[in-house]
């Protein structure tokens, strides 16, 4: 295979010259072991993957040197257990510096892989293969890397980048309806954070114009919008690796779902559909501040609408439990909740003057 220029190229500093390849489109899995060739010297990996995905491609990710790690598939299974269990295999295997983790599934399985490469000899080569599309617009681009705890979500982890991504758009085809709309959630988030990153794709309207095609899975309106989310997520990530400041506008509705998610214990929602109920409390506070126009409000739940994107916390949730758990958000500061709401079109601002207790209305 002759060297492909990547789709995107994800730089951590303008002042370095070293970037890391995001390469999406068709059947690129089939392909992996020459893209893996190009960009690292590793000579053995170690791939981290899930039961679903081995059932789906048993035979598609073929590579040389190779072991395979199978977990259990689930958010609840992104724990210090799993940590424990991949660290002891590459231990096992006697991984080298030079040799790599693979992580081949969603967002669970990048994050806890990728915590698992920071960590072991202090640091090893890091390979993404995501298959759902949260995972290809979000969580395998920037380099966080982590594992929940009991406490609350990705509270233990590192900023750890990836030297390789593979987003096979392909995937994407065996992804569930339910599944496929937890991805759009977070593809939709960009739309409202653009202009606040600086980027001028006009996103907004690109989600509005092309709903059926996205819909309906289109290929080359599937790697557009793959695209510019990564592009997105690269220029705000390039300015701000370890979310000093401007990287929180891409937690933009994740106060609120994280809460969610540990009050329901990880098992009742999806990553997305607890990141669309946060999107959507967010417009409902910044409109009760009149930090927007009511214009704006309306447009912003029109697209989330447009996308069944429209789910809501359930009754035995109580107001209190939401707000403890809030406590645990990574972005609190000096015993601070800190939310990430809309201030105009397609902008977002981090705001601290806002007590939890009067954030749910």
């Amino acid at each position: 295979m002759e060297n492909k220029l990547p789709d995107v190229k994800v730089k951590i500093n303008e002042k370095k010259e070293y970037y890391y390849p995001v390469f999406i489109g068709e059947n690129l899995i089939q392909n992996a072991q020459e893209y893996i060739n190009q960009y690292t010297k590793a000579q053995k990996l170690l791939v981290v993957t899930n039961k679903t995905i081995m059932s789906l491609y048993p035979q598609t990710l073929k590579l040389k040197n190779a072991e395979f790690i199978i977990l259990e598939d689930g958010e609840q299974y992104k724990n210090f257990d799993t940590y424990k269990q991949i660290m002891e295999k590459a231990l096992e295997l006697k991984l080298e510096r030079q040799d790599a983790l693979i992580a081949f599934g969603g967002g669970v399985i990048g994050d806890v892989t990728g915590f698992c490469a920071a960590t072991y000899l202090r640091g090893i080569d890091f390979i993404q293969i995501p298959t759902t599309l949260l995972a290809q617009v979000d969580s395998s681009v920037g380099g966080k890397v982590a594992i929940n705890t009991s406490y609350g979500k990705n509270l233990v982890g590192a900023f750890y980048q990836p030297k390789l991504v593979l987003s096979d758009t392909n995937t994407l085809k065996t992804l569930d309806k339910r599944q496929y709309k937890t991805g759009l959630a977070e593809v939709v988030k960009y739309a409202f954070i653009e202009k606040t990153a600086k980027c001028n794709f006009n996103f907004f309207e690109f989600m509005e114009h092309n709903t059926d095609k996205i819909k309906a899975k289109d290929p080359q309106t599937l790697k557009e919008m793959i695209k510019i989310c990564c592009e997105i997520k690269a220029k705000v990530v390039n300015e701000d690796e370890q979310e000093k400041g401007l990287r929180t506008i891409l937690n933009f509705g994740h106060t609120f779902a994280h809460a969610i998610e540990k009050a329901t214990n990880f098992t009742h929602f999806t990553h997305g559909e607890a990141v669309a109920i946060g999107m959507r409390l967010a417009f409902d506070l910044a409109k009760s501040r009149n930090a927007i126009s009511n214009t704006y409000y309306s447009q912003a739940i029109s697209l989330l609408t447009k996308y069944g994107l429209t789910y809501v916390i359930p009754q035995n949730i109580t107001k209190e439990e939401l707000i403890s758990a809030m406590y645990f958000d990574k972005k609190v500061q000096c015993s601070k909740v800190r939310f990430v709401l809309p201030k105009d079109f397609c902008e977002v601002e981090l705001t601290s003057d806002i007590e939890a207790k009067n954030s749910l209305g």
